[in-house]
């Protein structure tokens, strides 16, 4: 066994300050925000065909469900654009000078 190449890898690893560990976290973390962009597309798209399914069985219901579906689709709207801000704000921190 090499006990210098040993110490050699101790000092490498302990030479990450956390600065770069808080950075790389939130660089990460404005990665995994960024697919909350998406997933409200899937959500006002199922809502939207199941809004549709449900004006098609039932057309006397047709403005209540237009209007139950226009508010639903904005609350996924707002949650995507909410993780969007809360990604850049992230992503800001990863890039900035600490």
């Amino acid at each position: 066994m090499d006990h210098q190449l040993i110490a050699q890898a101790g000092a490498v690893a302990g030479g990450i300050d956390s600065q770069t560990v808080i950075r790389a976290a939130a660089l990460i973390g404005a990665g995994l925000g960024a697919i909350g962009v998406g997933v409200p597309g899937i959500g006002i798209g199922i809502a939207a065909s199941r809004a549709l399914e449900g004006m098609a069985r039932q057309p006397e219901m047709q403005g209540k469900l237009l209007i139950n579906g226009i508010i639903f689709a904005a609350l996924m709207e707002a949650l995507g654009l909410f993780a969007f801000l809360v990604s850049l704000q992230l992503f800001g921190l990863g890039k900035a000078p600490l």
